[in-house]
This record gives structure tokens, C-alpha cells and sequence, in this order.
């Protein structure tokens, strides 16, 4: 009896290889069931969340990946590493060990760091970004001893205060460069970087750099929660093919993921945003 066929081996469209669902698009699935989504759909890959992982329970979140015959793209997330109180920074170090292990029990190739925003009460910008330095510095050789890359995001400059003081690409490769590429490397989301005038540039510079790359489109008028601003592609500004031919020149031939934070489609039927997904991947991304 042959072996079972793994989703990317029954879809019967070629070009959904590399096509990834980030569990936040399907906000309100659990582990199984966007497990379950990703093998109805032929969707090869899935990028998982700590949280839902963890309500799953990590060795048997592991098993349903494998049991579908799945990869995992990637693993959010780690980061917020800008606390100066000692116990917090310790607490933050501690917390990005603990999410590189469940990396690794996943088969996860990264950890995706939102790095953080301005502690409370502070207005030093340098000094946050030096201490994102100073924990990658100490994370890394953990990281490499695990198998799992650090993915460094750069957010777009409007969570500069609260999420990510890296806030471009090539601020985001500054850092990375500083280590081994098997230990950190960078993410490109087309939310946080279509705007940067230099980020062709960049793209380029990044080469095996590229740790993830992740899909959706910018939203307008933004939302009172900046955070809910992202959108299915098609459906904002951006031009999405550009950075994947972009990506693609620059060597990277991994999983392209689709993450969306958007509350109306948090809301719908999950499987009619897959098939809506899969659709505009192939229209706009391929």
C-alpha cells in the first residue's frame, strides 16, 4: 500500500507549493481545526501561534502538523525584549528560550521576534534598541544550538512606541548581519515594509537572510485599533507580486505565508476565507 499523500501531493494545482496559513488569518480556529482547513484546502504548510499551540498542548500540536503531513513555516512569536527593569529583561529571555524549544518541537525553522516598543514611561529610543541588540546577542547562540533562526520583523513605524523600535528592513538587517545566518535572520511582511523607498534595495542586500515571508495588504481608512489594519490581498494598496519576485531573486525559496489581523475576517466563515486566500495568492502573489 503506497503512503498516504500529504496535502501539497493532492492539491491539484502546482502553485500552491510554497503557500502557508498563518493561524491569525483563521483567528478563530484551533490548532486541529486549521490543521484540518490547510489539508481541505491543499495548503501545504501552516504558521503557528504560542497561544492557541499551548491550549492545544505542544506535543500534540506537533503530532496533528506531522499526522497531516503538514510543515510548519513558522512560529509566533517571540520578542518584546526592550524591558530595562532586570527582572522583566530576564523574564523576556526566559519567555524567547521557552518559544525557541517549542520552535524546535514543531519543526519550526524560526521563531518570529516582534522585538518591542518603548518600555512605559520612556522616551529612549536608542537605549531600547540597544537592549533588542544585547538580547538577540544572548538568544542567538541558544537558538542555533536548537536548530531554530531568529526572524527579526520590522514593523511598520506606526508600532514604533508599542510593538517594534525596528521599524525597517534594513534596520532589521543592521542587526541580523551581526550573526551567523543559521541564528538570525530577517522577515519580510508586505504590511510593514511596502512603503520604505529603500526596501528593493534592501530585499536585495537581505539574500539568505530571509528567514519568512509573509503576505497581506494595507488597509485604508486604518482603524481605531492600527493593529486590525491589515486586509486580504486585493482588497488595500499594496502590489503584492513585486516583493515576490523580489524575494525570489534574492534566493529565498521558502514557505510565503498569509497573516492577516482584520476583524471582519476574523469573523466569517474560516473556510470561505481560505478559498478567498487561495484565490488571491494565485491571482496577485504568484
Amino acid at each position: 500500500m503506497s503512503a498516504t499523500p500529504t496535502p501539497a501531493e493532492r492539491t491539484a494545482d502546482p502553485r500552491l507549493a510554497r503557500l502557508s496559513l498563518n493561524q491569525k488569518t483563521t483567528n478563530r480556529w484551533s490548532v486541529a481545526e486549521a490543521v484540518d482547513g490547510c489539508v481541505r484546502a491543499g495548503i501545504p504548510a501552516i504558521g503557528l501561534w504560542r497561544e492557541p499551540v499551548q491550549d492545544t498542548g505542544l506535543d500534540h500540536a506537533a503530532k496533528l502538523v506531522r499526522d497531516a503531513g503538514l510543515r510548519v513555516s513558522s512560529l509566533c512569536r517571540g520578542g518584546f525584549l526592550t524591558a530595562a527593569d532586570p527582572v522583566e529583561r530576564q523574564r523576556a529571555l526566559d519567555d524567547n528560550r521557552q518559544a525557541i524549544d517549542e520552535a524546535a518541537t514543531l519543526g519550526a525553522p524560526c521563531v518570529v521576534l516582534v522585538v518591542g516598543g518603548l518600555p512605559e514611561g520612556s522616551r529612549d529610543l536608542p537605549g531600547a534598541r540597544a537592549r533588542v541588540a544585547d538580547a538577540v546577542a544572548e538568544l542567538a547562540p541558544y537558538a542555533g544550538e536548537h536548530g531554530v533562526r531568529l526572524a527579526l520583523e520590522p514593523l511598520h513605524p506606526m508600532y514604533c512606541a508599542d510593538r517594534a523600535v525596528l521599524s525597517t528592513l534594513g534596520q532589521a538587517l543592521d542587526l541580523a548581519e551581526k550573526f551567523p545566518l543559521d541564528r538570525v535572520g530577517v522577515v519580510v511582511d508586505t504590511f510593514h515594509v511596502w512603503w520604505d523607498p529603500t526596501v528593493w534595495a534592501q530585499i536585495s542586500r537581505a539574500r539568505l537572510r530571509i528567514a519568512s515571508f509573509q503576505v497581506c495588504d494595507f488597509n485604508l481608512p486604518i482603524p481605531s485599533d492600527a493593529l486590525l489594519a491589515r486586509g486580504m490581498m486585493g482588497d488595500g494598496v499594496i502590489e503584492h507580486r513585486p516583493f515576490r519576485v523580489a524575494v525570489d531573486e534574492a534566493g529565498y525559496t521558502g514557505d510565503i505565508e498569509v497573516e492577516i489581523f482584520n476583524a471582519d475576517i476574523w469573523a466569517a466563515d474560516p473556510d470561505e476565507v481560505v478559498a478567498t486566500m487561495v484565490q488571491r495568492y494565485i491571482d496577485l502573489v504568484l
